[in-house]
């Protein structure tokens, strides 16, 4: 369980002081699919980073199980816009960073995360070898290779391509069904949102506040995108942006 009571972020002192974050109370259960959408500057990734313990908070608390966010934590992923591969090491070599960092998986590989991302064939060529499609696979594939109990990811698909998005969107919806592990997104786009959350939590603009938790328990096929309940979400979360 992932909770947050009564979070505020500030930046800087005096008359530079921003806040960023203000009294967000959350629970997120074990296994839950949660997406932040909100306008953009909202505050959506500085709360995704405290809750990765990247950004101290100022005020309330954020809990992993029950224990206070202090830093960073090794059961928690955290996937960002830009991949981060490392331009001399190939494909396998970048997949197999994570495990190679925490030393805690002797002989483990990241080998079967490629495949069921689609990199299987790819596995010796280097990042400008590959689309930008596949980079954000592989940056998903390191980040997956320590089995995770919670995935963190902030606009892991912007500046794709539709196509290249859904055909993602599709893979990463069958992993974290696969797997089991708690997922939480941030996004600037409706539809993603709709198509991998169970709850999708509509932020205000700075600081970010709850306006509205929009329900979704609809989701979790592939044709979902399709579907009427679908498309009411999406009228439910332009109501919920626009107020």
């Amino acid at each position: 369980m992932i909770s947050l009571r009564h979070v505020t972020v500030e930046y800087g002192t005096g008359s530079t002081m921003v806040r960023a974050v203000d009294d967000v109370s959350l629970d997120i259960p074990p296994g839950e699919s949660l997406a932040l959408i909100g306008p953009s500057g909202c505050g959506k990734t500085t709360l995704l980073f405290s809750i990765a313990g990247l950004t101290p908070i100022t005020a309330g608390e954020i809990l992993v199980h029950d224990v206070p966010v202090k830093g960073p934590r090794r059961e928690m992923a955290l996937i960002l816009q830009n991949a981060g591969l490392l331009p001399w090491k190939t494909v396998a070599q970048n997949a197999n960073l994570s495990l190679l960092l925490s030393k805690q998986y002797p002989g483990r590989t990241a080998d079967a995360v490629l495949d069921d991302l689609g990199l299987g064939t790819v596995k010796r060529r280097y990042p400008s070898e590959l689309s930008e499609g596949m980079k954000r696979r592989v940056g998903i594939a390191r980040a997956l290779s320590t089995s995770p109990s919670a995935m963190l990811m902030d606009e892991p698909l912007a500046s794709l391509d539709t196509l290249t998005r859904e055909r993602i969107q599709d893979q990463f919806l069958e992993l974290w069904q696969q797997h089991g592990f708690t997922l939480l997104l941030v996004t600037h786009d409706m539809e993603e949102a709709a198509f991998l959350a169970q709850r999708i939590v509509v932020l205000s603009e700075r600081p970010a506040r709850i306006v509205q938790i929009v329900e979704n328990p609809h989701m979790g096929r592939q044709d979902y995108r399709s579907d009427d309940a679908f498309r009411g979400v999406l009228s439910e979360l332009r109501g919920a942006l626009m107020s």
